[in-house]
């Protein structure tokens, strides 16, 4: 693993690399938990969430909705309670960044979540972790304990009247438990399957009660965020509206896979070739870029910006590559797909779209939690016709069918799953037709059909 400040001082990984970072010895010589002592009890809690909004940060967890925003949903009545939920789930493939907080700068995460819960009123958090990342609970855990050994935690936060309980919640390791609803349905000890919206989890989460359900990412921030004031925290992006640094992920088909920080807007060619290392094998070359995390469309590096009118939200990129871009939550839409969780997974013109495809829906079978028909029977049905397709045995009329099918599954389910399922197929088919039609007909086939080009565009 690597970690880098090569795009300016280090931030939220100051603290990584230092031995010992995890304890709250070593932590506290490095400034954790100095902005609680200068928050909680001083000042209001709308002025935290009003820092929140002018920081511009957009949720870390791949939906990339303004985490202030969010918090101002927050509205309880009389005799309801308000529940922090942290989401450290990290079960998209590709995605390996939240377990490093975890594992190098705990503090930072309880300290964030107790300066959330301040400004949201809430008495009661948890973080919901995935249970195979063992380090990463040991280290939450032994941090939480230390906390309220030192008072940060507890009856009286940092000495005042405030009083805030923070508990690790252990996931079986069910990919469908990323979703909020899904999680929140775990956490109450019943079966992982995300809930029909609305009501959303502001009105009616955790037990019915109000409940803000944040990415750990997201919450590390906010110590930053108020030590430095929202305004001057969003400045460090390169882009409006996306505000700050973040963490960085890349893998596949590069010299140094890892984690690295940087400021929002980091285009993909440097997060491969200045971050990364380039390619792994310089003889090949780059074939594609999965931008964060295996439910975002695929980009290709040939692909050009067409964007001639000025009112474009990719006007300044007319004529470059798509991985020239600078990579946010509203940029990536533009380009057709998502930023996502910011991990980047790189192939090289080794790889088989149709493998890859294959591969990435064999996942999605096997972690669709069975609620919905259309993700139920739809991503077994993709899974049949790709092993047909590797396997030689299939006709071109089945990789139409692989079309139908996800474009079908798309907008019909509960939850994204089925739309995270469906859109990177359909991104994969569509950037690289030749590959499917090549195993079909075992001939070049380089233009979709015009019926594929109107379900894609749909």
């Amino acid at each position: 693993m690597v970690f880098t400040g090569a795009f300016g001082e280090p931030i939220l990984t100051k603290r990584y690399g230092v031995p010992d970072s995890h304890t709250l010895a070593v932590a506290s010589e490095y400034g954790a938990y100095d902005v609680l002592r200068q928050v909680v009890g001083k000042r209001e809690p709308k002025s935290i969430i009003d820092e929140v909004k002018a920081s511009n940060l957009r949720g870390r967890g791949g939906a990339g909705f303004p985490m202030g925003m969010k918090w101002g949903f927050v509205n309880p009545q009389p005799g309801q309670e308000v529940y922090l939920v942290v989401n450290a789930d990290e079960g998209e493939p590709g995605t390996f960044k939240d377990r490093t907080l975890m594992e190098n700068d705990p503090h930072r995460i309880v300290e964030g979540c107790i300066l959330a819960a301040y400004a949201l009123g809430a008495k009661r958090g948890y973080i919901y972790v995935r249970c195979e990342l063992a380090l990463a609970i040991e280290r939450l855990e032994h941090a939480i304990a230390e906390a309220y050994q030192a008072g940060y935690l507890g009856r009286n936060v940092a000495g005042t009247d405030y009083a805030f309980d923070l508990h690790v919640h252990l996931g079986a390791g069910a990919y469908i438990c990323g979703e909020e609803t899904a999680l929140l349905n775990s956490l109450e000890g019943f079966r992982g399957e995300p809930r029909l919206k609305p009501p959303f989890p502001a009105v009616a989460g955790l037990f019915g009660m109000p409940t803000v359900v944040n990415n750990l990412e997201s919450m590390a921030h906010i110590p930053d965020i108020l030590e430095r004031g929202g305004a001057a925290w969003s400045a460090l992006s390169r882009l409006e509206q996306d505000g700050g640094v973040r963490l960085y992920g890349v893998s596949g088909h590069v010299r140094r896979p890892g984690i690295y920080e940087g400021p929002v807007g980091l285009t993909l060619n440097e997060v491969i070739y200045e971050l990364g290392g380039g390619l792994l094998h310089p003889d090949r070359e780059l074939k594609a870029v999965i931008p964060g995390g295996s439910s975002t469309p695929v980009l290709r590096p040939g692909d050009i910006v067409d964007a001639p009118d000025e009112k474009h939200p990719l006007h300044r990129w007319h004529g470059k590559s798509h991985l020239d871009v600078c990579m946010g939550v509203d940029t990536a839409k533009a380009l057709g797909t998502m930023l996502g969780t910011c991990c980047a997974i790189v192939m090289d013109s080794s790889v088989s779209m149709v493998d890859a495809a294959r591969n990435l829906m064999r996942f999605y079978k096997h972690e669709s939690c069975g609620q919905c028909t259309p993700c139920r029977e739809g991503t077994g049905w993709l899974v049949d016709v790709l092993d047909r397709l590797c396997d030689g045995e299939a006709s071109e009329k089945e990789v139409d069918l692989l079309v139908e099918i996800a474009g079908n599954m798309m907008g019909n389910t509960i939850c994204a799953l089925a739309d995270g399922t469906a859109m990177p197929l359909l991104g994969m088919i569509q950037k690289f037709s030749e590959d499917f039609y090549a195993a079909a007909h075992k001939r070049p086939r380089t233009q979709l059909h015009d019926s594929w080009a109107q379900t894609l565009a749909s």
